[in-house]
């Protein structure tokens, strides 16, 4: 009798365990956002961008802006943001469904966030957790068993990102030709 029940029990608790398993959602988009989206965030819909009062719709790789007193969506932005660098510009996370609704709320949260940089982009991540981002996006060589990922010159074309002469022209270096 007691194996009877023991053995009910035990399969009682594997019926529980599994249906409560079962009810555990965890929603990460990591891969679905731009490398231009700011660091930190397993999870974006939005993100709002002060600077041009618009917004990304990051699921659906979209922006949503304003046309002619409607919010529009596009895939990319209109040439009236022809200037505007999306990797340098403030970006706030937004997790509410239809923030444009809500547009003079976040204006006005949001308004010195304007002309901000400085923010840590994916791209620019070396977290584990971006590593389909970059590993997907730059070269990779491997040397004895050792992963040596190249980083881009971002068109400095190989000056360290000085302007000017190269710290060692002039120096005595080189064959002096």
């Amino acid at each position: 009798m007691k194996k009877i029940i023991i053995t009910a029990a035990i399969f009682l608790s594997c019926i529980a365990y599994k249906s409560a398993d079962a009810q555990i959602s965890l929603s990460i988009n990591i891969g679905s956002q731009p490398e231009w989206g700011p660091v930190g965030y397993d999870h974006a819909d939005y993100y709002y961008m002060p600077d041009i009062d618009t917004y990304y719709d990051v699921p659906a790789h979209q922006y949503v802006y304003l046309e002619n007193n409607s919010w529009v969506r596009r895939a990319s932005l209109p040439t009236r943001y022809s200037n505007y660098n999306v990797y340098n510009g403030y970006k706030v996370v937004v997790n509410e469904r239809n923030p444009w609704t809500r547009n003079d709320v976040y204006r006005a949260k949001y308004a010195n966030y304007r002309g901000r940089s400085g923010q840590t982009i994916i791209r620019d991540s070396r977290d584990v957790k971006y590593r389909n981002h970059w590993a997907n996006n730059r070269p990779v060589r491997v040397e004895h068993r050792k992963v040596v990922k190249y980083k881009g010159n971002n068109g400095n074309h190989g000056n360290n990102g000085k302007r000017g002469d190269n710290d060692n022209h002039g120096k005595g270096y080189g064959r002096g030709h």
